[in-house]
């Protein structure tokens, strides 16, 4: 036996297997976190409840081979959240022990997956709570999966409980890696074949989801950190990219000229890191005219879809010129942050042309409540100069602003790597969906209602935002 998170937990005999994988299942009292358990083990190893009661009263850990006996998961079966006062473990307990669980195994960088046990009830906001413990202490370096219980009677397919309320759980501000609908009921002699079917079914929906998450930790501990840089033309983004690596691997030009006309791809490696970072073209004011503007979308909307294919994305660069902040920058920021990346993605500010300034922090330090009247929230910044000069001065801000970017880079990308992209191959449907939500917070919005407020709130053209806005109606329903 031994002590985990302030509890006793008590091991099934660990058998031998090529990797290691430990989930910590959690949920509220009665979710079927236990029946879970019996579902994935194949026996009745974990005490189950016929009703609501909660009857795990401590931190549980069973070892169970899946994969064809390659892969050795350690599931930890935590305390029922949700309990009254008067219940085994009150709530207010039973959170801090789950909080003191995953900072210990945290400290010890054993959590490979977390696994949300619901019951097939309606999505709520309710459940947000929970959700929100959990991911505010993992941050996003561990994935979160959902799994859903109770559906043996769901029809036609256990899935359509996932169907019917994924819209709703992405509204209450809940997103997922992964998600299995599925039956923990026990079979016994009297089972039906449908509801054999089912368990069965519900078991390798809950391997597989194990072994996906697995897989693409793995995958993601040993490849490149990947950095998305955009913003406007002339901001110094091929620039800062030369910056970055050392030298000069990116082609710049001394004007406004667009000189990157399609992203292009730099291996940079610094401080023992490697990173993959993607100059994207440069994003032009839609002001400027609706080709200009469709063409920066498509290029970003195709370069962030191909790249969460290829196992996600890492960091969001955003390049910005010192300077006045914009309703531009506003705009840029919302298509990359929060339409293309969905917020799942860190992102930072590098502001450059910076070297005139007496301490080019001073410029943040000015200006920075400026981009929170713009809803531009950050999670890091660099003041830096981009310009490689031979003078004195402006050589020493040079070399300072390599170690400014790089420090902010390593910082942010040390969670771990975030998946990006989730939506629809049509250009865009994600993209419209989240605008029709931004702009308007309902559904029955006519188009002549929507062409002002996306002139209005995103600095749009008339002709752009009548495009937007005919693709809202056509492609959002």
């Amino acid at each position: 036996m031994s002590s985990v998170g302030g509890k006793i937990y008590t091991s099934e005999a660990s058998h031998h297997a090529e990797e290691t994988c430990n989930v910590v299942i959690f949920g509220e009292t009665g979710a079927g976190k236990s029946s879970l358990i019996n579902l994935v083990v194949g026996t009745q190893k974990a005490l189950t409840s016929c009703n609501a009661v909660g009857c795990t009263t401590e931190t549980n850990v069973y070892d169970v081979l899946i994969q064809n006996e390659a892969l050795n998961v350690k599931l930890f079966d935590t305390v029922g959240l949700g309990e009254g006062s008067e219940g085994e473990v009150p709530d207010k307990d039973a959170r801090k022990v789950l909080k003191t669980l995953l900072r210990d195994l945290m400290k010890q960088d054993d959590i490979h997956l977390l696994m949300y046990c619901v019951r097939g009830v309606r999505a709520t906001k309710a459940l947000y709570r929970n959700y929100d413990l959990v991911r505010s202490e993992v941050k996003e370096r561990i994935p979160i999966v959902l799994v859903v219980t109770n559906l043996e009677d769901k029809e036609p397919e256990m899935e359509e409980w996932w169907k019917h309320n994924e819209r709703s759980l992405s509204d209450f501000g809940m997103t997922f890696d992964g998600h299995a609908c599925v039956t923990t009921t026990t079979i016994d002699e009297y089972a039906g074949d449908e509801l054999k079917r089912r368990h069965k079914q519900s078991y390798h929906a809950v391997c597989q989801l194990i072994e996906r998450c697995r897989s693409k930790g793995a995958a993601s501990k040993n490849r490149r950190k990947t950095i998305v840089l955009f913003g406007e033309t002339g901001a110094g983004k091929s620039s800062l990219v030369n910056l970055m690596a050392g030298k000069a691997v990116a082609h710049t030009s001394p004007d406004m000229q667009r000189c990157t006309l399609q992203w292009k791809e730099y291996t940079i490696d610094f401080d023992g890191g490697s990173y993959k970072v993607f100059d994207t073209i440069g994003l032009e004011e839609p002001q400027l005219g609706i080709k200009e503007y469709l063409e920066s979308v498509e290029n970003a909307y195709t370069l962030v879809k191909e790249l969460d294919q290829q196992g996600g994305i890492d960091l969001l660069l955003f390049c910005v010129r010192a300077g006045r902040v914009t309703a531009t920058l506003q705009s840029n920021y919302r298509l990359f942050h929060e339409f293309l990346c969905e917020k799942k993605v860190p992102i930072v500010l590098a502001i450059t042309n910076l070297e005139r300034e007496k301490r080019m922090e001073d410029w943040w330090e000015r200006t920075h409540s400026t981009f929170a009247k713009y809803d531009i929230q950050v999670a890091g910044h660099a003041c830096i100069t981009a310009a490689n000069r031979l003078d004195g001065r402006h050589k020493e801000l040079y070399e300072e602003s390599r170690i400014t970017i790089r420090n902010l880079v390593k910082k942010c990308v040390a969670d771990g790597q975030k998946r990006a992209w989730m939506g629809g191959d049509n250009l865009f449907v994600s993209l419209m969906r989240k605008q029709k939500a931004l702009l308007t917070g309902g559904s029955h919005v006519k188009r002549k209602d929507l062409v002002p407020r996306l002139t209005k709130r995103c600095g749009l053209s008339a002709d752009v935002a009548k495009h937007l806005a005919n693709m809202i109606k056509q492609n959002v329903a």
